[in-house]
């Protein structure tokens, strides 16, 4: 492995023309949102996924789940972007393509400028009937439904949000998107996520066996980190200012 600092990692993707940013929940914990695998303070440790993130858990008791996600939502609607979104954005004024591949659901990504994200895990801005045969419904198109959970304009199914559930494959337009970009990027940048959840935790070394430089950001270390080109070890909050402005001061450089 290389030097593990922020400016070897500047200087390796100095160059590079294609970006992939993959985040995962680690990124928005800096903006006061629960990862969902901290064994102490994570969502999973205080609530059974198989009831709270499953179709069945939901048809079993769907009022009870939707207020959990209303609750949940209403925390993440008062979050904003952190230090590490904001420097996501900002690497599209410094390479031709950059693509965010994010497992979270909350926009922060979007919020704070990046115009290309692909949400693998969904997104709790848009709600689909339960059997996904009606989607991409916003909260306006149910307002004036008394009944939680509300119902479908169209057929009249209970309103679920549109994100992942266990059991449930990813949406097969995003994950080839994010394949086909991590395939052929020159560097991608893994940022807060644990890297052990597939597919997704395919899309890393489906980089690395292109030939990708690979930073990984991360507090701690992952599956991935002894197979990245570098791991810088800290939030994405605090490494990720830094690395976009190493990157500024070489693209001043003569040379850069």
């Amino acid at each position: 492995m290389a030097e593990n600092s922020v400016e070897a990692a500047a200087r390796a993707i100095g160059r590079a023309r294609s970006i992939v940013v993959f985040s995962g929940a680690g990124v928005s914990r800096e903006s006061g949102i629960a990862t969902f695998r901290d064994p102490e303070e994570g969502i999973w440790s205080k609530y059974d996924p198989m009831e709270m993130a499953t179709l069945e858990g939901y048809v079993r008791d769907p009022s009870f789940v939707w207020t959990w996600y209303e609750h949940r939502f209403g925390i993440v609607v008062d979050a904003e972007p952190n230090l590490g979104h904001r420097a996501i954005a900002e690497l599209e004024e410094l390479f031709p393509t950059v693509t965010v591949v994010t497992q979270n659901i909350d926009g922060l990504h979007q919020r704070a400028g990046s115009t290309d994200v692909i949400e693998l895990h969904g997104t709790m801005h848009r709600y689909a009937c339960l059997h996904r045969k009606h989607v991409g419904f916003k909260r306006d198109d149910f307002a004036d439904q008394e009944e939680r959970p509300p119902r479908c304009p169209v057929c009249g199914d209970l309103i679920r949000p549109e994100v992942v559930w266990f059991g449930e494959a990813l949406p097969a337009a995003e994950l080839d998107r994010a394949q086909l970009r991590s395939a052929a990027c020159d560097a991608m940048l893994v940022v807060g996520t644990s890297a052990v959840v597939f597919p997704a935790a395919a899309l890393p070394l489906q980089a690395i066996h292109s030939g990708a430089t690979v930073i990984e950001v991360n507090p701690e270390p992952t599956a991935l980190s002894r197979q990245a080109t570098f791991s810088l070890r800290g939030p994405g909050g605090e490494v990720l200012p830094q690395l976009v402005a190493a990157l500024q001061e070489r693209r001043k450089a003569p040379d850069g």
